[in-house]
């Protein structure tokens, strides 16, 4: 595997697998962490001359192994039964809310905080138009726009989509 292939999983997979291990681990930077390290041990198999028949199996399977050691480092086993079969909707729902997440970081700056106070945090209208000392009507309008432009990002044109966390 050449440098550029490489270079293109890492670009294809990294949110899908920082996905994946942040739902198992529950923190930001210690799935990226995870999933770094996983990046790192595949290169390094790479480079020295070793072959990963199947890349993205490999590396979901290393993430996944990262996981299960990080959970055991900080004495977390509850869930370790849960963790330890991984499957193809794993990798579908990674990649799926990958996708979301690149749409709702694609939103315009005041509308991807509207949209996040509202969806993410549950604030109410009121509470957002509030805490940023705007009107109610103007968020409604944020939010409506940011649902347009997500619906405009995530449909293939014709399928409809649903955003799990709303």
């Amino acid at each position: 595997m050449t440098l550029r292939e490489f270079e293109n999983i890492f670009k294809r997979l990294y949110l899908p697998l920082c996905m994946y291990a942040l739902r198992i681990v529950g923190t930001n930077d210690d799935a990226e962490d995870i999933v770094e390290e996983s990046f790192v041990k595949a290169w390094q198999i790479i480079s020295g001359g070793g072959v990963l028949e199947r890349p993205e199996a490999w590396l979901y399977r290393a993430v996944r192994n990262g996981c299960v050691s990080f959970l055991r480092s900080r004495r977390e086993t509850t869930d370790l039964v849960e963790v330890a079969e991984f499957s193809e909707e794993d990798a579908d729902t990674s990649v799926r809310d990958a996708r979301i997440w690149r749409a709702v970081d694609g939103l315009p700056d005041k509308c991807r905080e509207i949209f996040l106070m509202s969806k993410r945090d549950g604030l109410s209208n009121d509470e957002i138009a509030a805490e940023l000392g705007i009107s109610v009507k103007t968020v409604k309008n944020q939010l409506t726009k940011a649902f347009s432009r997500l619906r405009d990002a995530l449909s293939d044109g014709h399928r409809p989509f649903f955003l799990p966390f709303l």
